[in-house]
C-alpha cells in the first residue's frame, strides 16, 4: 500500500542531503551542475529508471548546465517518506556522476493578487495566461513552465498599495542572504512581523516582493 503520511518539513529537512535538497512550497528540490548537456541527459536518464522501479516521478527540467529536479507526493497534497527515498536515490546518482549542487538556484517564484472578489478575478488571469484554475484561489500553468499566480483575499479596498507583488521562496538557509542583496541593492523592508515564514520588501518605488521559506508556517 502507498503510504501518504506527511511529514513536517523540518522532518523532510533534517532527513536529506543538505548538500543537495531544499523545502520549498511542499516539495522537494534540487538544482545539480553538469559539465555539458550529455552528462546532464544521462543524469535525468538515470533519474527516469530510478523513478520507474520506485513508481514515483519527480518534475524534471533539463537545461545546458543544469538539471533541476523536483519531488512531491501529490495524492498526499505534500511530501512523505517516498519523497525522502527519491530524493537519496537522486543524490547517489549524483555522486556516482560526479555532479555537485547549487542551492542559490533552488527557488519557486509565485505571482500574488489582492482581490476583494477572488472569483470574479481568477477566469480572467486563467484565460490570459493560458493557465488553468488548481484550487479556489490559484491558477497554474498546464506546463509547468510559468509561476502559479495565487490570490489573496482582501477585506477592504486598499488603493495606497500595490495589490499585484511577487513571492519568491527560496531556501530557507538563503533567506537572510537574499533579503540582504535586495537591500543593498535600493530595496528597504517594509515588515518582518512574519519572518521567517515570508519578509516584505520594496523596491524604491514601493513594488513589493516577499522572501518566503517554509518555517514558521502551520503547514505539515
Amino acid at each position: 500500500m502507498t503510504d501518504t503520511s506527511l511529514l513536517r518539513h523540518s522532518v523532510v529537512t533534517d532527513a536529506v542531503d543538505p548538500r543537495h535538497w531544499r523545502v520549498l512550497l511542499r516539495t522537494l528540490r534540487a538544482t545539480f551542475t553538469t559539465p555539458d548537456f550529455a552528462t546532464a541527459a544521462a543524469f535525468v536518464a538515470r533519474i527516469a529508471a530510478a523513478a520507474d522501479e520506485a513508481n514515483h516521478h519527480p518534475d524534471v527540467v533539463l537545461r545546458w548546465g543544469q538539471v533541476t529536479v523536483t519531488t512531491s507526493s501529490h495524492d498526499a497534497g505534500g511530501l512523505t517518506q517516498r519523497d525522502v527515498d527519491l530524493a537519496a536515490t537522486v543524490s547517489a546518482i549524483a555522486d556516482e556522476l560526479g555532479l555537485a549542487a547549487d542551492v542559490h538556484r533552488s527557488e519557486i517564484l509565485e505571482l500574488a493578487i489582492d482581490a476583494l472578489d477572488i472569483p470574479a478575478v481568477q477566469p480572467f488571469w486563467a484565460a490570459v495566461m493560458g493557465y488553468r484554475a488548481t484550487s479556489d484561489d490559484e491558477v497554474t500553468d498546464p506546463a509547468g513552465i510559468g509561476p502559479a499566480i495565487w490570490f489573496q483575499q482582501m477585506d477592504a479596498p486598499r488603493p495606497q498599495r500595490n495589490r499585484i507583488h511577487f513571492d519568491i521562496t527560496v531556501p530557507h538557509d538563503q533567506a537572510e542572504e537574499r533579503i540582504a542583496a535586495a537591500v543593498a541593492a535600493g530595496g528597504h523592508v517594509v515588515s518582518s512581523s512574519r519572518a521567517p515564514a515570508f519578509t516584505v520588501l520594496a523596491d524604491a518605488e514601493g513594488n513589493e516582493v516577499c522572501v518566503c521559506t517554509w518555517q514558521g508556517r502551520s503547514l505539515a
